[in-house]
């Protein structure tokens, strides 16, 4: 049996606007715009990352940026999983990004809290999606 690998290379994040996107997560969240490609029709290739976020393989995940054009993408924007957490940002120091991201702005749901499993809170984009900023115990 040929060895699998596999990895997720993007996942889409329903977005009103391109630039205002790329604005928040680039600056508040301080991600590396990785490609910003026109394709025409008012539609653009657009990926971003978290910073240093390479894994032992050199693979990332990012985020493509998927700008709402009918009304169904449109009421998706926010609440791709009904209100539930959405995507969860691994870091290696909670305070200094929590710290970061508090003096940027950045809107959070409830206070900082010591799990069993890391230390996490819950934050949202600029559209109310929601976000765990998260410090597993092993980090």
């Amino acid at each position: 049996m040929t060895n699998v690998q596999q990895h997720i290379g993007s996942i889409a994040l329903v977005v009103k606007d391109y630039g205002d996107a790329i604005e928040f997560y680039t600056q508040k969240l301080n991600f590396e715009l990785v490609e910003d490609t026109d394709l025409g029709d008012s539609k653009r290739w657009v990926l971003i990352s978290p910073p240093n976020s390479n894994g032992a393989n050199s693979s990332r995940t990012n985020l493509l940026l998927a700008k709402a054009t009918t009304p169904e993408q449109i009421s998706a924007i926010g609440n791709q999983t009904g209100g539930r957490v959405f995507l969860f940002l691994h870091t290696n120091d909670f305070w200094r990004d929590y710290n970061l991201m508090l003096s940027k702005g950045v809107t959070f749901n409830e206070e900082p809290r010591v799990e069993p499993y890391g230390t996490v809170v819950v934050f949202e984009d600029l559209y109310g999606t929601k976000w765990d900023l998260l410090q597993l115990n092993n980090q």
